[in-house]
């Protein structure tokens, strides 16, 4: 009885400098944010219309668009909220040609014109409401 004992004395001690050491890697509580893969394609829409926000809140002679995205979380609370930091270059697509579109535009090359913004975007949306509800916070810098 006290080879027992022991046994479950030292697994519980061992259970306990496992979680005080921070290894526990349960999944996050239901409804907080949780990572994402960077190719999920909410989140590519999300940044996609962040860059047309941007270009047409800027002076820019030069359209924008996304170049990179480093971090991304998603979560699922009345409504979906997007969280992701990403950068944004500048393209070769002036703003005054008709069409607009980011996909057809190459990044700049490398030289004066070439710029590229750091940016961070809080969006969270409400798509089955009718219109559909959307708060966007976006914060790009040099």
């Amino acid at each position: 009885m006290e080879v027992k004992t022991l046994l479950l004395v030292f697994v519980l001690a061992a259970l306990e400098v496992t979680l005080a050491s921070g290894r526990d890697h349960r999944p996050s509580m239901p409804g907080s944010p949780h990572n994402i893969s960077k190719n999920d394609r909410g989140l590519q829409q999300v940044v996609l219309n962040a860059a047309y926000f941007f270009n047409n809140e800027s002076n820019d002679a030069f359209l924008f668009k996304p170049a990179t995205i480093d971090r991304a979380q998603k979560q699922i609370v009345k409504g979906v909220r997007y969280i992701a930091d990403f950068q944004i270059s500048r393209t070769v697509c002036h703003k005054r040609d008709k069409d607009n579109n980011l996909s057809r535009c190459d990044f700049q090359p490398p030289g004066p014109l070439h710029q590229v913004f750091q940016c961070h975007i809080d969006v969270w949306m409400i798509p089955w409401e009718k219109p559909q509800k959307k708060n966007l916070n976006l914060l790009c810098k040099q």
